[in-house]
């Protein structure tokens, strides 16, 4: 018995189309089973990057501009390209949405490439000044960070 097939859809002009378009995504995936295997108090963590051709290294680095990636000095083939800093809630690092779209952005250039965690920090807070400020205010911060 043959596999079925998935149903068709016309586009009006006569021709038959797949209801829906599937575009890999291998960075973008990737970077978010890195995601789904973190604790839920991570707070910053850093990634590396590493395309497959080197021809699209240019346009990686301008998209990758975007969030904010850290060069490696002596970009090679066999070698890591970039480290891509992320923050969870808070702090000095693009947020994990931000680096998924740009990674699903390069994955529709056609750009692919490995990701490696390097390193994962978890259970801190941010440190807010409050002197000052009234009971209500503290207290909304702790609960907000579980503190």
């Amino acid at each position: 018995m043959p596999p079925e097939e998935p149903p068709q859809i016309c586009d009006g002009g006569g021709t038959h189309v797949p209801p829906y378009t599937l575009r890999p995504m291998p960075l973008a995936a990737d970077f978010q089973q890195i995601l789904d295997t973190l604790p839920p108090d991570w707070t910053d963590l850093e990634v590396d990057l590493r395309i497959a051709d080197l021809s699209h290294y240019v346009d990686t680095a301008t998209a990758l501009s975007q969030v904010n990636a850290q060069v490696y000095q002596h970009p090679k083939q066999d070698s890591w390209h970039w480290r891509l800093l992320v923050a969870h809630s808070f702090g000095h690092a693009a947020a994990a949405e931000t680096v998924k779209g740009v990674l699903a952005k390069l994955g529709e250039a056609g750009v692919t490439g490995e990701l490696r965690l390097a390193e994962v920090r978890e259970g801190r807070s941010e440190v807010v000044q409050m002197w000052g400020r009234p009971e209500s205010v503290r207290e909304e911060f702790r609960e907000r960070r579980s503190l």
